[in-house]
């Protein structure tokens, strides 16, 4: 464990990563509208052109497997290496665990810490995937699939582009339950259809309470240090999609569950951020 924490922390790559608005790949503000346009208008063009179109669902058999186990392995990934990396910046700048709700106004988005918020960022882009998947296989598309999909990627690049406080308890709370979907749909893509397909829907809706939760610790401590706490505006855009997608989280599982009983489909649910 301890070289692992010393690799996670001295490696080159992650030591000397710094987030650089308009040089680091990815960090113009042009670059993320023009990707989420793109997501928003290829999804559009696929669904009409599917409706013409035979899905290749031989291929997808054996592609939807390996992306589900690839995103869950991801995730795991990104979730423990945050953590990690976050307990090794604290205790080797003597900073008490407060750090992680609240960021000082000083803090700068370099090292291995956000070196990880930047491969979660860009893997947010990545899970486009998911809905080229639900296209291929001529399933519906929701308004709630898309619409998180599309401003996850905004909401991830203002954690770097503002230095948002709470971005890591984000970033390994997203990965935990990330990994728990992704296991979900992996072990469905492979034929085995797990009985709590209902706990992955509460983990999404428990993910957003517990961040409304967190985000009254940073609130309080915001207001009580006489600096404040860092990104408060990008933790405005964040508190508001994270509600958004709560009422739209709740809604779904109360037609899924509630009032029609269990859903049939196997991996329906629609991913969070």
């Amino acid at each position: 464990m301890a070289s692992l924490i010393q690799w996670l922390y001295e490696h080159p790559s992650m030591r000397k990563f710094e987030w650089s608005s308009e040089q680091t790949p990815g960090s113009s503000p042009l670059f993320v509208a023009t990707t989420v346009l793109l997501y928003l208008s290829l999804t559009s063009l696929l669904h009409l052109l599917m409706r013409t179109l035979k899905p290749p669902l031989k291929p997808l058999s054996l592609l939807i497997p390996i992306h589900n186990l690839s995103l869950s392995s991801l995730s795991l990934l990104l979730a423990l290496s945050a953590a990690l990396s976050a307990r090794t910046h604290i205790s080797l700048h003597s900073l008490s665990h407060a750090w992680l709700f609240c960021f000082p106004q000083s803090t700068k988005p370099q090292g291995p810490v956000f070196f990880w918020a930047y491969i979660f960022y860009l893997s947010k882009i990545y899970e486009f995937t998911d809905t080229l998947i639900i296209v291929l296989k001529k399933r519906p598309i929701t308004f709630l699939h898309v619409y998180h999909h599309a401003l996850v990627v905004v909401m991830c690049y203002l954690w770097l582009e503002q230095v948002q406080s709470l971005m890591v308890v984000a970033l390994v709370t997203n990965g935990l339950v990330h990994t728990f979907m992704y296991s979900y749909y992996f072990l469905c893509s492979v034929g085995f259809a797990p009985k709590w397909k209902r706990a992955v829907t509460l983990a999404q809706i428990l993910q957003f309470v517990f961040s409304f939760c967190a985000s009254i610790v940073m609130l309080v401590m915001h207001f009580w240090i006489d600096e404040g706490c860092k990104g408060l505006g990008a933790w405005g855009f964040n508190a508001v999609f994270n509600a958004s997608l709560l009422l739209l989280f709740l809604n779904f599982h109360e037609k899924q569950y509630n009032a029609h009983g269990e859903g049939e489909g196997k991996g329906k649910e629609k991913k969070s951020n």
